[in-house]
C-alpha cells in the first residue's frame, strides 16, 4: 500500500486519485488528503467535495 510522501500515512484509493487529479496524473508518490489540502491551501472538506463531484462526472480516478 502506498504511503503519504510527507507524513507517512497509509493512503486510500481516493487520496491517490486526488493527488493525480490535482497535482500530476503520472505521479508515483502521493500526499494524503490532509497534506494535499495543506499543499494546495484548501480544506480537506473541499477536497472531499471535489472528489464527490468528479465521481458524479464519471472520473475513473475515484471509487
Amino acid at each position: 500500500m502506498a504511503r503519504c510522501m510527507q507524513c507517512g500515512k497509509e493512503l486510500t484509493h481516493n487520496e491517490i486519485g486526488a493527488h493525480r487529479k490535482f497535482i500530476n496524473r503520472g505521479a508515483e508518490q502521493f500526499f494524503c488528503k490532509q497534506c494535499l489540502a495543506e499543499h494546495l491551501g484548501v480544506t480537506p472538506e473541499l477536497i472531499d467535495e471535489k472528489i464527490e463531484q468528479f465521481k458524479r462526472q464519471g472520473c475513473t480516478l475515484f471509487v
